[in-house]
């Protein structure tokens, strides 16, 4: 089976010409970047994710990496990057309130750490759904600080 490879770049709306492909199973969008330390230091302040597997080697290093890591969110902004420029999404608009729910979907120890798939979810308005999705977390605890968080 030979698996048809669609370019993800982005056609400006300018254009007089626009190709237009059938999405099928076996099509693959792809999309490539490296990232920086600027990357990461904006991404850090926009988020307030200081975790100092970040932004310090040795730290890194103690926890059984070969250094800094990137921020796995940052590199899961590939994939909207992808699907925005060729699918349509439910838009959410300044102003509206959006709701994040991340359910623990399954749970299994890996050596001092535990792997997690979860169901990642947004709903905006209360209840128009505008991303739906799944994700794999490599946990470092099952403990969590719960304040001003809503559970089930």
């Amino acid at each position: 089976m030979s698996l048809k490879r669609l370019s993800s770049v982005l056609i400006p709306t300018s254009s007089f010409s626009t190709s237009h492909y059938s999405f099928k199973i076996g099509h693959v969008l792809n999309k490539s970047r490296s990232f920086t330390d600027s990357d990461l230091l904006a991404y850090a302040k926009l988020t307030q994710d200081s975790n100092p597997l970040h932004f310090d080697s040795e730290f890194a290093q103690r926890y059984g990496y070969n250094d800094r890591i990137v921020h796995g969110m940052l590199i899961a902004a590939l994939f909207p990057q992808i699907i925005a420029s060729h699918f349509f999404k439910l838009p959410v608009y300044i102003g509206e309130e959006v709701v994040a729910e991340v359910k623990a979907l399954n749970i299994k120890p890996n050596k001092d750490r535990y792997l997690s798939k979860l169901s990642t979810k947004c709903y905006k308005n209360g209840e128009l759904l505008c991303i739906n999705g799944e994700a794999m977390a490599l946990l470092p605890t099952l403990t969590m600080d719960v304040e001003g968080e809503e559970s089930l």
